[in-house]
């Protein structure tokens, strides 16, 4: 990982984006080349020991694909490069704290920010030259189908979605008691074992199968951010994924997990809310069967999100543009997707 982690900056300037000229062809090659490899496959030939295989397959696992697949590889190292050039920050206050920074940015420049209106067809908003959507090819086609060529709604309706994720948020009376001392100093814990019992995990669910013993991802902001809870109290939030539209109700399996590496956590709950991937989709329409990746991200829908483009934020009907994860470089917390929709549309103007 030092290499790239020394190159981290290039390297997300090459991967974080469409498809386009390399600008740092060496840094390109040096990540692209293991970054075509499945998982499971760089994992035993790069590591030694199941701690540091099954530590790679843990950010792996994170696009909810089969570890066998090719370049899932991809994201246990650009994950893993993160994380060891800057880490993997929280908000502090919680994440709505970026929404507010962005909001209060906008209207300093004037804009206006509406909510809690449907837009259900184009005539539902004002004309505009430039229209960005954030949501995935089946509500784009839906809205503004009738603006768009009867090809290019095709491409749009012959686009994948993958599994969903059954989550719980948690109000703990106390931090999780985990036996490792080191997962108190994480703020993101992957709960899974081996190599093997994660990569099993996440075979189940492209099989439509919930995982007896799922691969779960932990997130406990409150050792790090004591603002989010009451003094002497914790928040944390886990996931598992699931089948695609799943309404099986995985507590459970993703606590017998928690309880597997952090005996005693049950007792430390003091209340929880549950999704599972069908009310993800309620709660989101863009969670399409509870996806939350805004697609499958394999390598064959990675960096033709929607449909294969030179330019993927663009649609043929001028003015209309998608700016969600759903074009790439897919889901992540990076804001990636929207800041090249909007260098498209200030292109195009």
């Amino acid at each position: 990982m030092g290499p790239l982690a020394a190159d981290w900056r290039n390297v997300l300037a090459e991967m974080l984006g469409p498809l386009r000229f390399p600008r740092h062809p060496i840094s390109l090659v040096r990540f692209g080349l293991p970054a075509l490899l499945p998982a499971a496959s760089l994992a035993r030939l790069l590591f030694r020991g199941e701690r540091a295989r099954a530590l790679f397959a843990g950010m792996a696992a994170h696009p909810i694909m089969p570890l066998e697949w090719p370049a899932t590889a991809a994201f246990g190292l650009m994950l893993g490069t993160l994380a060891h050039a800057v880490g993997w920050p929280l908000a502090r206050g919680g994440s709505q704290r970026i929404a507010d920074s962005l909001a209060a940015h906008l209207r300093s420049l004037g804009g206006e920010i509406v909510t809690g209106q449907w837009v259900a067809r184009m005539d539902d908003l004002p004309p505009a030259a430039a229209t960005l959507f954030d949501v995935t090819p089946r509500q784009l086609e839906s809205i503004a189908g009738g603006r768009l060529p009867a090809s290019y709604r095709r491409k749009l309706r012959g686009y994948r979605y993958g599994p969903g994720v059954f989550k719980v948020d948690y109000a703990l009376d106390g931090p999780a008691p985990w036996q490792a001392a080191e997962c108190l100093r994480a703020g993101t814990v992957h709960l899974g074992g081996t190599l093997d019992e994660i990569a099993a995990s996440e075979r189940a669910i492209w099989r439509g199968e919930h995982a007896a013993h799922p691969y779960v991802l932990f997130v406990q902001q409150t050792p790090f951010d004591p603002t989010r809870a009451p003094a002497g109290k914790h928040t944390a939030w886990a996931y598992c994924h699931v089948p695609h539209g799943s309404t099986v109700d995985m507590t459970g399996a993703i606590e017998a997990q928690i309880e597997r590496f952090a005996p005693g956590f049950r007792d430390r709950i003091l209340a929880r809310s549950t999704r599972n991937a069908a009310e993800m989709a309620a709660y989101n329409p863009n969670y399409i069967g509870g996806d939350i990746n805004g697609g499958v991200q394999d390598l064959r829908q990675l960096f033709t999100r929607p449909v294969a483009s030179l330019n993927p934020y663009t649609t043929p009907a001028s003015g209309i543009y998608l700016c969600s994860s759903s074009t790439p470089p897919g889901g992540g917390v990076h804001g990636m997707c929207g800041y090249f929709a909007a260098q498209a549309a200030l292109r195009t103007r």
